[in-house]
């Protein structure tokens, strides 16, 4: 057999690797046993070695144990006595997976559509800088020459948007007015 390539041996350091452990306790969960469990994950390390590409695999984690899920079953098929808890068992296991779940998609479009909101209520000026800063990733002399403004009124404003949107996502209050905090820190003189 021919050694794997490097960027596949690198990919298996890196992104599966780190998740043997888990596998292992995961087989060892569906009663196979230490020396069966090790035979299945050399197997799969074997399995990826083979492979020409990884571009197509998402989440390594998931690919990991899919692979070992899937010799434990060609093995299990082959064998000629089969606890039958073990393929119970091996079939009711979930395999764990990088992806976030249902729940942390929800929350995650939650906070961002309420931080879009955030951002929206700021002061004109002061969102303008903010979004060319760190979202368009400009840096700030660039940004006050674009908007005719010295780069310490561009640093004041990207720093004042921060903290509005800091506190404003810290609140409970949805309906929090960064537009009013704002001022009132313009009014007090303030940074």
């Amino acid at each position: 057999m021919q050694s794997a390539p490097d960027h596949i041996i690198s990919w298996v350091g890196s992104q599966i690797l780190p998740h043997e452990a888990d596998v292992r306790a995961w087989l060892l969960r569906a009663r196979l046993g230490r020396e069966d469990a090790e035979d299945i994950l050399q197997e799969s390390y074997c399995r990826m070695a083979e492979l020409a590409s990884v571009e197509h695999i998402s989440s390594p984690r998931a690919y990991f144990f899919t692979v070992a899920r899937n010799i434990a079953l060609m093995r299990l098929r082959r064998a000629r006595i089969v606890r039958i808890e073990s393929v119970d068992e091996i079939d009711r296991l979930e395999i764990s997976s990088d992806m976030p779940s249902p729940e942390q998609v929800s929350v995650a479009r939650s906070d961002l559509a309420r931080l879009k909101r955030v951002i929206a209520d700021l002061p004109a000026r002061c969102r303008q800088v903010f979004e060319m800063r760190k979202i368009q990733g400009l840096p700030q002399k660039e940004i006050a020459r674009r908007m005719g403004l010295s780069e310490h009124m561009v640093e004041n404003d990207a720093a004042k948007a921060l903290r509005l949107i800091l506190k404003a996502m810290a609140s409970d209050d949805i309906r929090f007015q960064p537009q009013k905090e704002f001022m009132r820190g313009t009014d007090a003189g303030r940074n």
